[in-house]
């Protein structure tokens, strides 16, 4: 069966029954079309907001803290309930904020369908709402407009729509009624179809309506968007498998404790209990929600003071850190889709073009000197700036087109030769507009001096070598094709430009027969969408970094591969493939293809998307950068999808969870330098809070499984673990990336957040903090001190042991060595917490509120040696590795 672009006029019109196109459907059959298949509108399925919210709480830690906040209500410890109960609203407000924001990208898609459409109805054009409309609608179309539903083209008048934002192409499309022969077209090179989201910039014509909705390519790609489930990042699954293993261990361990304690009769009851949720909030980590949550938020402000970056999903942030891979688009990307003219074939004479961009700043170089300004130069300048339809201005201190890019660059050119404000001798008299189907455009021109009329044409250039071996047969094409064959090998556009000196009677206008009378070739152009010096170094950085980059673009495969060899997407040969030779391939077959490959050339919508999984089936960490509507579902589905803040669409912007604010690729390096950063200090954050919280735990499980008072109250636990979240736990905000962090290949996606080694440093530093903290406790009541004095020396002891094991766990080296390098906020942090303790031990109000008591100087000391044994300890296990390391 024939799709919609192969029918010819005719076909469509005994399909849809129809005599003319400008009759239309009667109003009566539109209405039983509206009536059995609905409204042309987007409906898209919202979660509601009060389930987003409710679902938040579904975590076993938060199920743990919600049972924790309960009990202390119970015991009437208020504070410590309240204290518990803020920390997880805070962590369940987050976790909906970033869900709810996720929902916006199916709201914008739903805007971006037009509101009104002109129709054929009854014989006769009217305006209707654009939801009203249905197959077999007969729709008229002008400049201005938007297209309301997918059409086929039956009529066009120099009709050209805007698609980019669709399917990633930057020019306008010529579009035509006439019917394709292959089956299978991309989207980009459908010329006698229009869709649903595009605009209309230029000309008129009329098209039938076959599809509305969700059978648009935007309703698909809507749809597309809808059923991606919202993705949990690396860093959210392996802290929600960290609090599931700790909230287990301290269920079964308070269990354990309080039958134990029950069957020996040791405790009252309430007393038991009260112990019991003592242990059960020392040993829970209420801090790591928190703690993580801040890391996170302190990444998203620097990046965003820093690189001009929005972060819309906090753990999006450590994500960054972890990407394999990077798949972004081309044209505005890594290239600053600002086409350039940098070589010139005029004649037999070979120049070159210095200055990129459409700021006419740059010269024309002969020999690296600068060219003199030939006749023939001259006439091949004006013959490029004549045959056009853009303007080139300067807006805000910086230049700019509006019209075509190719345009654009000879516009520039001829302002770098002859300056911004000469004036051009040539009086305009008709324009030839550019048509896909002849693939040039060509103006009437009239010589003011001596009234001698030209026709200047400027495009692709087999069409103007058959022009010119008309007007003269002795035309060597084979020499000129060898210069456009060497130049499109090494990525460039290539466009010819000739002139037409009319004989006899003087014309009015232009049409196509007069330019194959023949046509003198004046030369030939090179033309570069260049690439971004920033995006070329940090490519060599990511490179070193272990980061594949992946280009996506609708260029032809020889220019797309071309390119990334200027932009060194890999240190390797470049392997490209098309859209279509990747649909013939087998799932497995793209999976491997999509890890080899460095460019795919002609791609549609859905070869995004394919890639994407593809890449994530292989077990790669995936970020998408792109900026358009047709990039919205591969930028959900990748696990971390980026859009451009200036060009981006309010679509793509939803649906990423980073916007680059300054449309600056190279800062994907600057980022994922901060995620690695940032998932070192969260990882040693968790490393540090842990330990601390299991001693606590320690202490309060041994006092009651050996009869003894329990030395702690919930009070003080509660203390120990608020004062080290607000202070030193802070401090892991502040630590700089280490040295050598982008040398490092990114972490596998099988790699667990806690290694063996991790998990048995956490299980000796939480007993020796305990073992510690209980000999110093017994050794002052062996010393004559009362027990609320030994408690305070207790709470000292672990509180101050937090910063030494600090100075350890922050770094991989010897922490002495390393001292120098904690920032000043991290040391205003220890002082803070100092500072804390000195107010807790000396305050009257605070000794009666925690059970405490002032000691002197001489206990300090024994305080801070007891303190210190953790850091000894642990630094020596760091040195035994680091020299087993050194052996290996």
């Amino acid at each position: 069966m024939k799709k919609q672009y192969q029918l010819t006029l005719n076909e469509i019109k005994q399909q849809n029954k129809l005599a003319s196109f400008t009759d239309g459907l009667s109003t009566s059959e539109a209405q039983a079309r509206l009536s059995k298949n609905g409204p042309n509108v987007l409906e898209a399925k919202t979660t509601p907001k009060w389930k987003m919210f409710l679902r938040q709480f579904n975590n076993i830690v938060i199920y743990i803290l919600l049972v924790a906040t309960m009990l202390t209500i119970i015991i009437g410890h208020y504070t410590d309930a309240i204290v518990i109960g803020a920390v997880v609203i805070l962590n369940s407000l987050i976790g909906y904020f970033q869900e709810s924001s996720a929902a916006n990208a199916l709201a914008k898609i739903k805007e971006m369908m037009a509101q009104n459409a002109t129709v054929y109805r009854d014989q006769e054009r009217q305006d209707i709402e654009a939801a009203d409309l249905v197959v077999g609608d007969i729709v008229f179309l002008e400049a201005g407009d938007n297209v309301p539903a997918d059409l086929r083209i039956v009529s066009a008048d120099n009709l050209r729509i805007e698609e980019s934002a669709l399917t990633g192409e930057t020019n306008s499309v010529a579009k035509t009624a006439d019917a394709l022969s292959d089956n299978d077209i991309p989207l980009a090179e459908r010329t006698n179809m229009a869709y649903a989201s595009t605009s209309v910039t230029s000309g008129s014509g009329m098209g039938i309506v076959v599809a509305t909705a969700e059978d648009t390519e935007i309703g698909k790609i809507s749809q597309e968007v809808s059923h991606i489930k919202p993705k949990k990042t690396l860093l959210t699954r392996e802290i929600g498998n960290v609090g599931k293993v700790v909230s287990y261990i301290t269920i079964t361990a308070s269990v354990i404790v309080f039958i134990v304690g029950f069957m020996l009769q040791i405790y009252s009851l309430p007393a038991l209990a009260l112990a019991v949720v003592a242990m059960l909030v020392g040993a829970i980590p209420e801090g790591l929600p928190a703690i993580t949550s801040v890391i996170l938020a302190f990444g998203i402000s620097k990046m965003a003071k820093q690189h001009q970056t929005i972060i819309k999903s906090m753990p999006a942030v450590e994500t960054l850190g972890s990407v394999d891979v990077i798949a972004t688009d081309k044209t505005g990307t890594l290239t600053k889709n600002e086409m350039s003219a940098v070589e010139l074939w005029v004649g037999n004479t070979h120049y070159d073009v210095s200055g990129t961009g459409y700021a006419p700043q740059g010269k024309i170089m002969l020999n690296g000197q600068p060219a003199k300004l030939t006749k023939q130069l001259k006439l091949f300048l004006e013959a490029g700036f004549q045959a056009n339809d853009t303007v080139l201005a300067k807006n805000d201190g910086k230049w700019q087109i509006n019209g075509e890019p190719t345009d654009g660059a000879f516009l520039t050119l001829y302002h770098k030769a002859l300056g911004v404000d000469h004036q051009s001798n040539y009086q305009k008299i008709d324009l030839l507009p550019f048509d896909s189907d002849y693939r040039y455009i060509a103006e009437l021109t009239k010589d003011r001096q001596t009234g001698q009329q030209f026709v200047f044409v400027k495009g692709s250039p087999d069409k103007l070598f058959e022009m010119a071996a008309l007007a003269d047969p002795s035309f060597d094409q084979a020499e000129w094709q060898n210069r456009v064959n060497e130049w499109s090998q090494a990525g460039k556009r290539v466009i010819a430009v000739g002139y037409q000196p009319v004989q006899g009677t003087a014309l009015t206008e232009v049409h196509h027969d007069q330019l194959y009378k023949g046509v003198h070739l004046l030369g030939l152009a090179a033309l570069l969408d260049a690439p971004r010096e920033e995006v070329i170094t940090a490519l060599k950085q990511m490179n070193r970094a272990g980061v594949h980059v992946k280009m996506i673009t609708g260029d032809d495969p020889q220019t797309a591969r071309a390119i990334g060899q200027q932009l060194g997407l890999t240190n390797g040969p470049i392997h490209a493939i098309t859209g279509a030779q990747w649909d013939q391939l087998s799932p497995e077959e793209q999976q491997e293809t999509a890890l080899q490959t460095q460019v795919f050339a002609r791609t549609t919508p859905q070869n995004k998307l394919e890639i994407i999984d593809a890449l994530q089936k292989k077990q790669q960490v995936t970020a998408m950068v792109g900026d358009g509507v047709n990039d919205a579902p591969a930028l959900k589905k990748a696990d971390i999808g980026v859009a451009m803040g200036i060009k981006g669409t309010d679509v793509a912007k939803d649906a990423a969870d980073m916007i680059l604010g300054n449309d600056n690729f190279a800062t994907m390096a600057a980022v994922i330098k901060e995620g690695r950063r940032i998932y070192d200090n969260i990882k040693k954050s968790i490393l540090f809070l842990l330990p601390t919280s299991f001693a606590e735990g320690l202490v309060v499980a041994f006092s009651i499984l050996t009869g003894q008072q329990v030395p702690l109250q919930p009070a003080q636990l509660l203390w120990i673990n608020l004062i080290a979240a607000i202070t030193i736990q802070f401090a892991f905000v502040f630590e700089k990336a280490e040295e050598g962090i982008m040398e490092r290949e990114p972490r596998p996606m099988t790699q667990r957040l806690m290694n063996r080694h991790d998990l048995i440093q956490m299980g000796y530093v939480a007993a020796l903090m305990a073992i510690f903290a209980l000999i110093g406790y017994y050794w002052f009541i062996g010393q004559g001190a009362d027990a609320i004095n030994a408690t305070t020396m207790m709470v000292n002891v672990i509180v101050i042991s937090k910063i030494f094991y600090f100075f350890s766990i922050r770094t991989d080296q010897p922490a002495l060595g390393q001292i120098k390098t904690i920032s000043g906020k991290a040391w205003g942090m220890i002082g803070l917490m100092i500072l804390f303790q000195l107010i807790l031990t000396y305050v009257p109000f605070m000794q009666t509120a925690f059970k405490v008591t002032a000691i002197s100087p001489m206990e300090w000391l024994i305080v801070v040696i007891f303190s210190c044994l953790i850091m000894f300890v642990s630094e020596g296990d760091k040195i035994i590795r680091l020299r087993k390391v050194e052996t290996e």
